[in-house]
């Protein structure tokens, strides 16, 4: 069974829910992921490189995202 995406753009809610850590912890981690990619503020994180960073497989992180 294949997952539809209908976005990219990972938020920490999203993070939050992935992870089971809290919403604060959540953000830190987005901010540590977007220094890692040399990303500047305004930048948004995509699925891909949050499960890059975390070494999560992309077909266990799609599941658990709700739109």
């Amino acid at each position: 069974m294949k997952t539809e995406v209908k976005r990219v753009v990972i938020y920490p809610k999203d993070v939050q829910r992935i992870t089971g850590k809290s919403y604060r912890f959540s953000l830190m981690l987005i901010k540590d992921i977007r220094k890692h990619f040399q990303k500047e503020e305004h930048q948004f994180i995509n699925f891909y490189e949050f499960c890059d960073y975390s070494g999560l497989n992309i077909e266990e992180v799609l599941p658990l995202i709700v739109d």
